[in-house]
This record gives structure tokens, C-alpha cells and sequence, in this order.
């Protein structure tokens, strides 16, 4: 058993790399053509542009693989496990916690609230000192971190009230141009930047199959219509919190 599910990963692994090039041979090919034909220059240093090309390939094609043997199967068995229990609220509180949990280990999201932190510094807006940009960055994370957590829950509640996610998108983005027109000017561009930057490596796989598995579970429901739309939920809401995060603290 051991060595044919280790047999199986090893196909799925050398399919990976295969797509992971494929995917990648048009960027390789466009960043190639304009650095030779337009710009006229040399490639620098190119054994460490290869050396790092092959490593973002191996990296991609083992992040797919792990999706696919990992997360996604335990997103979607955890979902069902609750829905089965039948607990509304250990169901909320685990959305919840998915959701907030997995934001606040963005890697994209660490990078973007600290270059935030760090332009609100020189700008005045706070101590240009290490522990004031600190504590901004983690402030900021947080926001976004308790903002993704209630999308989820939003996401989950309408899987099982069946809400209609188009209302709810609509809705959303209203109070977002709404909030636009009262939010400080400063906090406007990072907060549309969280938004995009949330739904990122780590939190889409998660979320994802915690959508389809529950519509999966529940009578009525459509996993292909009902369980997704938490991505869209997970991306509108923080801009909503970080503006009122920008309102409170400027």
C-alpha cells in the first residue's frame, strides 16, 4: 500500500513538473524575446536565472501536489465532519477560525502590510521608529486576519440559508465606494491591496474546500453553484476593515 500510493504521488509529481513548465514557458519566452531583440543585453548572471527558474518549477509543482494529496482533502472532510455534526455554531466558530487563522500566515500578506507600515512611517503618519511600524503592520494584519474570518462565516451562512452571493458582492462593493469617500486618502490603497493579496497561497486551497465540501454535504445544494464564492467574500471584506481600521487609527 505504502509503495503504490508513493508510486501515485511520484506520477503526480512528474505530471506537475510538466504543467508547471508548460505554464511558465510563456513568461520564460516573453522575458527572453524583449531582454535579446528589444533591449539589446545579455541575460546576468544566467546560470543563477536558470538555477532559480528550475527551483520556482520544482517549487509549483510540488505546491500542486500538495494541494492535491493534502489540503483539499482535508478541507473538504473536516466541512462534511461538521456538517454531519449538525453544530451550527462549532461550524461558525471553525470558518471562523480557517478563515482568520490562514490569513494571518499569508506570506504575501506579511510583505505588503510591512511596505504599508513602512510608507505610513515616512509619511508621518507614525513614529518612523521599529516598534511603531511593527505594531502598524501587525495591526493591519490582524484587521484583515478577523475580516477574512467573518467573510467566511458570511460564505457559510449563505451555503446553508442559501443566500444569493450576486446581493451580497453587490452589496459589498457599495459600502466599499461608500467607505471610499470617508476613509483617510492614505489607508485607501493598502486596503484595496489587502484585499487582492488576502486570497493568496495558503487561505484559497482551505477555503475552497470548505465551500464545496459543505455544499457537498448538505441536501439542496449545488457544489458547483454553492460552494464557491467565499474567495470573492474573503476579498471584499477586507477593504471594508481596513478602512474603518485607517478611520480609527488617523
Amino acid at each position: 500500500m505504502p509503495l503504490a500510493i508513493l508510486t501515485k504521488s511520484s506520477a503526480e509529481l512528474g505530471r506537475a513538473l510538466l504543467r508547471a513548465s508548460r505554464d511558465l514557458a510563456p513568461i520564460i519566452t516573453v522575458i527572453a524575446l524583449f531582454q535579446i531583440l528589444v533591449l539589446h543585453q545579455p541575460f546576468p548572471e544566467l546560470l543563477s536565472i536558470l538555477a532559480g527558474l528550475g527551483l520556482v518549477i520544482i517549487g509549483l509543482a510540488l505546491f500542486v501536489v500538495g494541494l492535491d494529496i493534502g489540503l483539499f482533502p482535508l478541507g473538504e472532510t473536516l466541512a462534511e465532519e461538521f456538517a454531519r455534526k449538525g453544530s451550527l455554531f462549532w461550524l461558525l466558530l471553525f470558518a471562523f477560525a480557517l478563515g482568520a487563522g490562514t490569513t494571518v500566515a499569508e506570506p504575501a500578506l506579511i510583505a505588503v502590510t510591512r511596505e504599508g507600515a513602512k510608507a505610513a512611517a515616512e509619511a508621518g503618519l507614525i513614529e518612523n521608529i521599529s516598534a511603531s511600524i511593527d505594531r502598524y503592520a501587525l495591526g493591519v494584519r490582524l484587521t484583515v486576519a478577523l475580516s477574512v474570518g467573518a467573510a467566511i462565516v458570511l460564505g457559510v451562512l449563505r451555503i446553508l440559508r442559501g443566500w444569493s452571493l450576486p446581493v451580497l458582492i453587490v452589496g459589498g462593493y457599495m459600502l466599499v465606494m461608500l467607505m471610499t469617500l470617508f476613509a483617510p486618502k492614505e489607508i485607501v490603497g493598502l486596503a484595496y491591496d489587502s484585499g487582492g493579496v488576502t486570497t493568496s497561497t495558503v487561505t484559497v486551497p482551505l477555503v475552497t474546500a470548505l465551500g464545496v465540501g459543505l455544499a457537498r454535504t448538505i441536501r439542496g445544494r449545488d457544489p458547483l453553484t454553492d460552494g464557491f464564492g467565499l474567495i470573492a467574500l474573503a476579498s471584499l471584506t477586507p477593504m471594508i476593515f481596513v478602512m474603518l481600521f485607517g478611520l480609527i487609527v488617523h
